[in-house]
Formats: C-alpha cells, structure tokens, sequence
C-alpha cells in the first residue's frame, strides 16, 4: 500500500509540477508515514495527491485530484483570511476546519500547511482529528507538566495524529523555539531527513519503541540540532493508546567533538603515511651502500669495522620493518576490502606452514582449532592479526620447558572470541594496558619493533571489537580479540 501510494505521488508531481519537487519529494513521501492525514496542492490549490486516511474519511473511492481543496476536502469560517495567510506567510498553523463531503458528517480539524520549498508554489497540508484533548487526555498533560516541567532534559508529548501537545522549557531551550512554535503543530516540521521520519514513525507505531536514536531536527534559526531521542507510549487508564513521550537529549556539542576527533586521526593517519614514504628513501641508500662496503672494502674494515657495519645493517633492516608496520597501521580501516566469510583454520593453516622453520627450530608446538566458526573478515586483515597474535607469542614467550602456543575461536553470545595462548613468561598485570600501545612491547623478553599488538588492537577496533589479555607472572599468557556479529 505505502509502495503504491508513493507511486501515485510521483505520478502527481511529474503530471502538475514539472518536477518542482524532485528533490523534496522523498520528504514528503515521508510524511505519510508519520502522519495519517496529509494532502499535497499546486500553487493555485489544486490537489495532486492525498493520503489514503484522508480520503478515506473525505469520501472512500472519490477522486479529489484536481479540484480546489478548501472547495472539495475543507470547510473553513474564514476562507479568505485562511488563503490570504498562507499566501503571505507560505504557511498557516492550527487552524480550524471541517473535513468533508457531500455524504457524510463533517469532521472537526485543524490543519497546518506551508510551501513545500522555497521558490515553490506546491503546498503539503498536515491534518489533525480536532477532537485530541479529551477531559482525561488533558489531565494527564496537566499531570505531565507538573512532573516534567522542571526535568533537564528535554521532553515532548505528541498525540495520536503526530502533533505536539506538550514541551517543556528545557526541550524549548534546546531547540530556540517558543511555547507557541511548537504547541499544537506537526512533529514532522522539526525534522530535517526522510530517515528521521521513518526512524520515528516505526518508533511511534504500536508494537516498537525508540531508545537513544540519534536524529537531527531543526532549531528555531534552521540550523540543524543533533538530538538522542527515546519515546515511551503514552496510554490512559484503559489502555486507549492516545500518543508517545519522547525524552530529548543534546548531543550536538559531543557530535562536533567526535567530527573533530575523526578528522584529526585521519590528519595523524595521512601524516603518518606520508612520513613513513619519507623515511624509506634515506633508509634504501644506508642499507644499499652498507652492501658495498660489506662487498668491495671488507678486507679493508677488518673483523671491529664488519662488526659495526653489521650492526648498522641490522639497525637499518629494523627500521625498515618499523616503517612497513607503520604504513601497514595508517592503512587499516582505510579502504579496506569488502568482508567476506573466511574459514579461518584454512588461513591458520597458511601461517603454520609459513612458520614451520621457526616453530621446529625452537621445539615450539602450535595447536590450531579443528573445526572454528566462520568469521566475517578481509582474508588479508585476517591472516594479518592471526600473525601478529602468533608471532607475538613466538617473540615474547621466553624459555620454557614445552613451549606450546594455542589458537583458540569460538562463538560467546552475539560475538566471537579468537584468543591466543601460551605457556611462557607472563606478564606483569601493570603492563596489560601498555603493551596494545604503538611501540610498547613490555617486560618479556623478545625482539620486535613494538607494532604488532597496536595493529590487532586497530584491526579489531575498525569493526568494533576490543582487545585484552589475561596473564600473570610465570603463567604464560592469552591475548583475546571479540568482534560482533557472531
């Protein structure tokens, strides 16, 4: 029905409007989700398009499209001051009217209408049943206020046609708007997208509810005002659904400073980058004429000067392994390939083979899971955190009597732990933090640029994971990655 009623609105807007409202007409179309009655005119008040509530409750199968609203759908006291405002103004707000036809009773309503764009002369009109308040619907906002009027926070009460019937000062404060601006007009005037009026929508229909859904709606200056909004049903004493209480949080301030926080790591991310380009070309000559020398002066450097020139070349190499890691770390998150289900014993398998020489030259036993779960992942980002992880412990496990490392995946509620284990060392518990850090590679003994846990860390963070471990002195380690969506 809502695929087929937006259909018939293009239609309108193609056949009256010359496409006028292209760019407006998702909005629109948004409004019939959110509010029953809605109609849309042409500049010289000819309907296009209504809603199917309303032309249900105007006459059934009647077709009203092309005839004057305030002639066919209306019945207003004062036509001419009613038109002469919307013409001025470009909208009008509240008033009162009559919904009919030549068959039935008329309905009591208020309408509140205005241009859909500037420039534009099409019209949308929003209607509202003229018979809300009830005795026992304006207690309860009577009760409402005393209790909310004094909350920090910013709340709102709608009632069954999405109209505003309550707001109290911290929600005026908030949005610059006046009692009177918001009192008694659509809900959907205050917001800004066609995703807001869905999320909305659903979270106001019967069987959902909203909580802690960011939106932006519009202050009183049209500048836009990021909110985190929850709504709770609002129900009289027999259970008459008659509305909704939405709770509003300012959350503008903390989306500005996450704006700032993410446009400045992706400075530091492209600074990283660059330098780390930077700094292999210097590093290429140091280890290319570190080769000549080894290979035409040798004799001429004897045993003390083929020592520091060894050491040089190691130094050199470890650089170059730092600044690969670094732009390794810099690209992560940063157009990665799309997921994929990957097996994640087939890439284990990869990096056991890979690291056979290693593990038998240090009488190191890797026990890999025989049947793990699937795993959503890049295949290269996985093998990558799988060989930090491993090669990690291979670093850092120190003498052991059976060293032995184990990878472990398993699914623990509505996510999945990869966890990796070894009989080593240990760590101190002080060190736990540090060593995820960029360059901290802790007490244990072992080689490494301090790299490797920084970008598990940055891999599992990417699809909102963590990362942490569990290890005392002497007890060996393990090393847990969650990431959702089991």
């Amino acid at each position: 029905m809502v695929r087929q009623r937006n259909q018939d609105m293009s239609a309108a807007v193609v056949e009256h409007t010359d496409g006028e409202l292209g760019a407006t007409l998702p909005l629109i179309q948004g409004l019939t989700r959110l509010h029953d009655w809605v109609a849309l005119m042409n500049a010289q008040g000819q309907i296009l398009w209504m809603s199917d509530a309303l032309a249900s409750t105007c006459g059934g199968g009647r077709s009203f499209k092309g005839m004057h609203w305030l002639d066919s759908v209306v019945r207003a006291e004062d036509r001419a001051r009613l038109e002469a405002t919307l013409e001025s103004e470009g909208k009008i707000s509240g008033e009162p009217v009559l919904l009919m036809d030549g068959s039935c009773e008329p309905v009591r309503a208020t309408v509140s209408a205005a241009r859909v764009a500037p420039g534009c002369g099409a019209v949308v009109a929003i209607f509202r049943h003229g018979e809300e308040r009830s005795d026992e619907m304006g207690s309860t906002l009577r009760y409402l206020a005393a209790v909310l009027d004094s909350a920090p926070g910013g709340v709102i009460v709608v009632d069954r046609s999405r109209f505003i019937t309550y707001a109290n000062p911290a929600m005026l404060e908030i949005s610059g708007w006046s009692h009177e601006d918001l009192v008694d007009r659509p809900l959907a005037v205050f917001l800004k997208a066609q995703e807001d009026l869905e999320s909305l929508a659903a979270a106001l229909s019967d069987h959902t509810t909203l909580r802690g859904v960011e939106l932006s709606v519009r202050r009183r200056d049209g500048s836009p005002l990021d909110v985190s909004v929850s709504v709770s049903r609002l129900a009289l004493r027999d259970g008459t659904q008659v509305g909704a209480v939405a709770y509003v949080q300012d959350i503008t301030r903390r989306r500005q400073f996450e704006r700032d926080l993410s446009r400045k790591n992706e400075e530091l991310e492209h600074y990283v980058h660059a330098v780390s380009h930077d700094l292999r070309s210097p590093l290429v000559s140091i280890l290319g004429f570190s080769r000549l020398l080894r290979e035409d002066f040798a004799p001429a450097l004897g045993e003390k000067g083929q020592h520091f020139l060894q050491r040089i070349e190691e130094a050199g190499r470890t650089m170059e392994s730092l600044i690969q890691e670094l732009l390794e770390l810099s690209r992560i998150g940063v157009n990665d390939a799309p997921q994929d289900l990957v097996n994640p014993r087939e890439v284990l398998l990869q990096l056991q083979a890979e690291l056979k020489p290693r593990l038998d030259e240090e009488h190191v036993e890797l026990e890999l899971p025989a049947d793990p779960p699937m795993l959503r992942f890049e295949r290269t980002r996985l093998y990558q955190l799988f060989s930090n992880l491993v090669g990690n412990a291979l670093r850092h496990m120190g003498p052991c009597p059976e060293p032995r490392i184990q990878v472990a995946i398993e699914n623990v509620g509505d996510a999945t732990r990869i966890s990796v284990s070894d009989n080593g060392v240990g760590i101190e518990t002080d060190e736990h933090e540090r060593i995820f850090e960029i360059f901290q590679s802790g007490s244990r003994n072992g080689s490494g640029t301090g790299m490797g846990l920084a970008i598990v860390k940055k891999i599992a963070e990417s699809r909102g994971g963590r990362t942490w471990v569990e290890s005392q002195p002497g007890d060996g380690a393990t090393f847990h990655v969650e990431l959702p969506g089991a």
